[in-house]
């Protein structure tokens, strides 16, 4: 048992004047507790199930009749944080999950820290506070029955929602104890348990949604509607322009539609329904003109060569003299990989709700970041954060998109100028067209052997456009490599990028994984043991910052060459792949058969090390669904431009995956008790190596670029 001494002024504990209750509210931020009393909160409550405005974090409640709700902040876009958090909570409470309701938390500063949705970090960060939370109502239930047996609460137990007396064979519901239980002080120190007495915890649990989704219910953004809103459609500029004039004649004269404005360089029709909007913008007249540089791809793939050769780089690390080792290599390894932009394509387009009045701002929509929506309207509109509400639904998908605020803001611009409650939709074409996209990306890879094939020198530069830093310098095998230099060159375009599902190591896994597989190639060396050396020396001779767990590497390495049987089949090529990224370790083989001359992935193996899985259930999905988007996206996904113009629009011209293409996926999870790490995002950065080297094992031809299917020997590739 784990010993957490929280303080009392970041709990609350709430009794109602009539019908009783218990209202427990935890601090998100630190392990602290308070006892107070506020029976008019508490009605509140318990009539209408939304907690209260107390100023706290989050809260945790017990109803008379047993129930327990817990509020949860954090944005849902599809990664089961909404479920995970619950039961990490009623796993220390050792409630009946039967009796477990969720509810969605509005935007509140005040009571929560970080409601946002992204960095795979939302577990990682409330893991212990949500623990403390569940225990600490556990305690004070135990406490109260003890006093209304008159025996020692060391001698009472728990179990699904029921505190036992087993000495007299006594036992009494949670929801008959929870206005005794809310009297008493709360405890200054609680017990957390052993992982060897989870009940929940690691255990299959459906998505508390689930009911919801597959009933229709309203838990979009899409879905959300308000009594006399209006809805807006807008028609942006393309890249390196601004609008010039517009003709909005035959776009007013249509049914349905009440006003065309502008703000900035966009055109905002707006109406009664999304059919009328959507056919009235299709009606208008623009006229655009340039207004800055209109960059195509053929113009990216000269700046590409430019950046590789450029002596203005930025070196990210630099260990021993790689100069000397290059010359004095007995062979060198050279290979350069591409990557080209991505859209982020979520199910559900972008789309967000707006009410500006006189007093304050409402919004209501799918957003990653709250707080960025609420600060960027205040900023807009020159009002205190305060007056903007914020109140989530649930995201159709998001994978880096919804981080930004341009779509709520959108919004909020043309509900000021109509003066009533809009929602802003865009279509798919607006979603792929409009940014904000995966950057682009070159690499420049050179691996120095010397005559017994050991690696003695390896560079790399990642030339980029919008990436900034396309490199993660301290990953493996940074620390493996006694002479090693890591640098990049960065080109500003105005094609606007942002963080896609895994930035960066989306696609830097890819060119890394493959190019390891080249050096254990070139060095005459089984790909799962060459990467099992390095490792090896990382442990025993490391050359400067290690900032990766050598053993966890290891150890998904070596689960993942067992599981899938690394080199002991016949009649299938196996690809391997391991990366470290949002704290976790996954380890993929992927294996590629060829059927009709063709080559055909058939299966995928992955072995992650996210630390203790709070959810078995939504954990393989995350790692599946990670794996789905990764190879879809390697195999056929690209966007090109053509004066700041993109020439894909929608799924007729981008290609995504399909059904029958989806291997079959083999998921294992390292157990062991680490604090949960990130899960959301680190099985996406192998797939693509895994399949790639899984490939060239087949066919004998190395891929560089992506899209798979568009290189050449590999048109048609499922």
């Amino acid at each position: 048992m784990q010993t957490i001494h929280p303080s009392r002024r970041n709990f609350l504990k709430i009794a109602a004047a009539t019908g009783g209750g218990l209202l427990l509210g935890f601090n998100w931020t630190e392990a602290e507790a308070v006892a107070a009393v506020d029976a008019t909160a508490a009605s509140t409550l318990a009539a209408s199930r939304v907690a209260p405005g107390v100023g706290f974090n989050s809260y945790l409640s017990i109803s008379p009749q047993g129930i327990i709700t817990i509020l949860s902040p954090n944005p849902e876009v599809g990664q089961g944080i909404k479920t995970a958090f619950p039961i990490i909570v009623a796993e220390e409470l050792d409630a009946d999950w039967k009796k477990v309701v969720v509810e969605q938390a509005p935007l509140d500063t005040k009571k929560f820290e970080r409601q946002v949705a992204g960095g795979s970090g939302s577990i990682p960060h409330s893991w212990k506070r949500l623990r403390v939370a569940g225990a600490t109502a556990r305690q004070m239930l135990l406490e109260a029955a003890a006093k209304r047996w008159n025996v020692q609460a060391s001698e009472c137990t728990t179990d699904k929602g029921f505190v036992l007396h087993a000495a007299s064979n006594r036992k009494l519901s949670y929801g008959e104890l929870a206005t005794e239980a809310a009297q008493l002080t709360a405890p200054t120190d609680v017990k957390l348990k052993a992982e060897k007495d989870f009940k929940l915890i690691g255990q299959h649990i459906k998505n508390v949604d689930n009911p919801g989704i597959l009933t229709g219910k309203p838990l979009f953004g899409l879905d959300f509607y308000r009594e006399g809103m209006l809805f807006s459609m807008i028609q942006r500029p393309a890249f390196g322009y601004k609008l010039k004039s517009v003709d909005s004649a035959a776009a007013k004269a249509m049914p349905g539609i009440v006003n065309v404005v502008t703000f900035g360089n966009n055109v905002a029709v707006v109406g009664k329904s999304t059919w009328q909007v959507k056919k009235a913008k299709d009606a208008l007249k623009i006229d655009w003109e340039k207004d800055g540089e209109l960059e195509s791809t053929d113009d990216h793939n000269r700046l590409f060569k430019e950046m590789l050769d450029s002596t203005n780089a930025t070196v990210r690390r630099k260990d021993g003299n790689v100069e000397e080792a290059f010359k004095n290599a007995a062979k060198v390894v050279k290979a350069e990989y591409q990557c080209p932009f991505l859209p982020h394509n979520p199910l559900e387009p972008m789309n967000f709700f707006a009410h500006v009045r006189a007093d304050g701002v409402e919004l209501v929509g799918p957003t990653q970041t709250p707080e960025l929506a609420r600060s960027e309207t205040a900023k807009l509109l020159g009002i205190a954060p305060e007056k903007v509400t914020v109140e989530l639904t649930r995201m159709g998908g998001g994978f880096g998109r919804r981080l930004k605020a341009d779509y709520v803001i959108e919004a909020v611009q043309v509900s000021k100028l109509v003066n009533a409650p809009v929602k802003v939709i865009w279509t798919r074409e607006d979603d792929m067209t409009g940014g904000s996209y995966r950057p682009a990306v070159r690499y420049r890879f050179e691996a120095a052997l010397d005559a017994q094939n050991n690696l003695i020198g390896y560079k790399l530069r990642g030339a980029s456009i919008n990436a900034g830093n396309a490199t993660r310098e301290d990953n493996f095998p940074s620390g493996a490599v006694d002479n090693l230099l890591i640098d990049s060159v960065d080109h500003k375009s105005p094609i606007t990028t942002g963080p896609w599902r895994a930035p960066i190591t989306n696609f830097l896994a890819f060119a890394e994984q493959s190019f390891i597989d080249e050096i254990s190639q070139a060095a005459g060396k089984d790909p799962v043991q060459f990467r099992l050396e390095l490792l090896d020396k990382a442990k025993q001779k490391p050359v400067g910052a290690i900032k990766y767990d050598v053993d966890r590497m290891k150890g998904v390495i070596q689960m993942a060459a067992e599981k899938s049987g690394w080199g002991k089949k016949k009649n299938v090529a196996q690809g391997f792949s391991v990366y470290f990224s949002h704290r976790s370790y996954v380890a993929q083989v992927g294996e590629v058969s060829l059927q009709k001359g063709k080559p055909v992935l058939q299966k995928v193996y992955s072995v992650a090390d996210c630390g203790i899985v709070i959810n078995q259930s939504g954990a393989q999905q995350q790692v599946r669904g990670c794996i789905v988007d990764g190879i879809g996206h390697a195999m056929y996904g690209n966007i090109t431009f053509k004066d700041g113009i993109p020439e894909q629009k929608n799924f007729n011209s981008f290609r995504l995956i399909r059904l029958n293409e989806v291997p079959e996926v083999e998921v294992h999870f390292v157990q062991n008790t680490i604090e949960p790490t990130g899960l959301g995002e680190p099985s996406l950065p192998p797939a693509g190596g895994a399949v790639a080297n899984a490939l060239f094992k087949a066919t004998g031809k190395r891929l560089r670029s992506q899209p798979f299917a568009e290189q050449e020997g590999f048109k048609g590739v499922s």
